[in-house]
């Protein structure tokens, strides 16, 4: 197995020695071989150029790759998942709260037990409780909730991957905090497990994230759901709530039209009316946008190449040189 470990860093200079430094110390008796890739995610403090310098003093399984500014959090996993050449890919923040002593007993586990993602849990989490263990309850319940993957932790960066399912997957917005969805939307939700791992306070620096990302994770969450339900029938989606506001509009209109022509009232200036005939023509759309729904996605799987199904290579058998059994005779 080789092994690729991906941090973003942004604004991380008094970090960036300690946590190399850190990771080498952790990984000097791992049996694998492994590359570390820091990705500076436009940093206007001097990262990159103690990045530069640590690429010089440890050599070239420390790569290093340089965003033109900065594109977010999401952004600079991406592009060090591109570049990773690893079996197995590890993901951790260059802030020194996740702790590289974990990364092994990860990397063993997740080898010894088949998994395709095994994800970080900071059961003694060292943050402020208002401001960040508060929010990643609610979010952490919230997320569970609507993706169905029931964890602790989605928010630890510190999680280890099998590369042929991560590549699989294109992260943007901030959608790195839903990555245990996105996995078990292509593949197995038992082969998902969450472990306990070390959280340490932060010892230099601030913390680049607060509670002005709570609407943009919101926003990302409905996207999630939408993906990872409905992707390959857009039609159910949008048909759903149809069905609901026309269900409703024509209870309404059929309230009025009794009342109409059995009761004789006039129902013109009714706000019923208006309200009845909107929904409807809303139902109506809502249809015909899951119908072209329907026509991208068959567009894009054909254009793209891309399946609607993923075939795990490893448990395959036969797959690309099978033979044919010769037929019996008779007589």
């Amino acid at each position: 197995m080789k092994i690729s470990i991906v941090i973003p860093i942004y604004n991380e200079e008094p970090n960036v020695e300690p946590l190399i430094r850190s990771i080498h110390d952790a990984l000097a008796n791992l049996p694998h071989d492994w590359e570390l890739i820091l990705v500076n995610d436009g940093s206007s403090d001097a990262s990159q150029q103690r990045l530069a310098e640590a690429a010089n003093q440890y050599g070239p399984h420390l790569r290093m790759l340089d965003l033109q500014r900065n594109f977010g959090q999401t952004a600079a996993m991406q592009a060090g998942i591109d570049l990773a050449r690893g079996d197995i890919l590890v993901t951790l923040d260059g802030d020194l709260q996740n702790d590289p002593e974990d990364i092994p007993r990860m990397i063993e586990q997740v080898i010894d037990e088949d998994l395709d993602l095994l994800a970080g849990w900071r059961n003694n989490r060292k943050d402020n409780f208002w401001y960040r263990k508060l929010p990643s309850i609610l979010a952490n319940q919230l997320i569970g909730r609507m993706s169905g993957i029931r964890m602790k932790d989605y928010g630890c960066s510190l999680k280890v991957y099998r590369m042929e399912v991560i590549k699989e997957i294109r992260l943007y917005g901030e959608m790195h905090r839903f990555i245990p969805a996105w996995v078990a939307a292509h593949t197995s939700p038992g082969r998902i497990k969450e472990v306990a791992v070390t959280h340490h306070a932060r010892q230099f620096g601030y913390s680049k994230y607060g509670l002005s990302r709570v609407y943009r994770v919101l926003l990302d969450l409905v996207s999630v759901y939408f993906f990872m339900s409905f992707l390959a029938r857009p039609a159910h989606f949008f048909g759903r709530i149809g069905f609901f506001l026309g269900g409703f509009g024509g209870a309404m209109l059929t309230y009025l039209l009794f009342v109409k022509l059995f009761l004789g009232e006039d129902i013109g200036q009714r706000p019923l009316l208006l309200t009845g005939i909107f929904l409807v023509l809303v139902s109506i759309q809502l249809f015909a946008t899951g119908l072209l729904g329907e026509v991208l996605i068959r567009t894009y799987y054909e254009s793209s190449g891309k399946r609607s199904y993923i075939i795990r290579q490893r448990s395959s058998v036969n797959l690309d040189h099978g033979g044919w059994k010769s037929g019996g005779k008779s007589g």
